[in-house]
């Protein structure tokens, strides 16, 4: 919930950038690998009926006890830890990107179990997720603009995306107009191209959220 300094400080205008932390000490990157795993055992298991009672048991106790400390995105950790992965965030994509020496972005990604649409195959919104991850990074990495929005997002699916497969991505800027970021990305296995994606992204006037 927002508390009343966290509003003060972001009223509504603006696209407020997060303020680093350590908060959550040195074992928040293994919670969000535990939750991670602990999805991936939901999407996939089949155990027997008392199994599952128990670990709703497990699972709703967890909650209680982590219940008193639900904070608003301003003063949560998740989204804020620059020292891990996708900053802490759960809702990424497990990924690594950085920018490269020919002025791009690259990087690798691993959809996991809990990715799973049908067939061993990654679902297609999770594919989505992925490229607006990785073409925004782009969009700010590359361009120096503080702040962007999605505006358009094209993905064209070329092969079947594995899950628990650490695949390829590469993505760079292909023009700027004024306001308006192109990007463009391809997710690969090795030599295939499995994936590609063209993006815009608007760079925010002061005050826009």
């Amino acid at each position: 919930m927002a508390t009343t300094d966290s509003l003060a400080a972001h009223p509504g205008g603006g696209f407020n950038p997060p303020v680093p932390t350590t908060r959550g000490g040195p074992d928040y990157g293994r919670f969000i690998d535990a939750v991670r795993t602990l999805q991936d055992h939901a999407r996939a298991a089949d155990a027997p009926d008392e199994v599952i009672t128990r670990a709703a048991d497990l699972i709703e106790a967890v909650s209680d006890l982590l219940a008193p400390y639900d904070a608003d995105e301003w003063n949560s950790p998740s989204g804020r830890r620059m020292d891990l992965p996708n900053r802490g965030n759960i809702l990424q994509v497990p990924m690594h990107l950085a920018p490269t020496d020919d002025g791009r972005v690259a990087g690798h990604a691993q959809f996991r179990r809990y990715h799973l649409g049908r067939n061993g195959a990654v679902h297609g919104g999770a594919v989505g997720l992925l490229f607006d991850t990785v073409l925004g990074y782009t969009a700010y990495k590359l361009s120096g603009s503080r702040a962007q929005r999605t505006a358009r997002l094209e993905v064209n699916f070329r092969k079947i995306v594995p899950i628990e497969c650490e695949l390829q991505v590469d993505a760079g800027i292909e023009r700027i107009d004024g306001r308006k970021i192109y990007v463009a990305s391809r997710l690969s296995d090795g030599d295939t191209v499995l994936a590609e994606s063209e993006a815009l992204f608007v760079k925010l006037l002061p005050g826009q959220p």
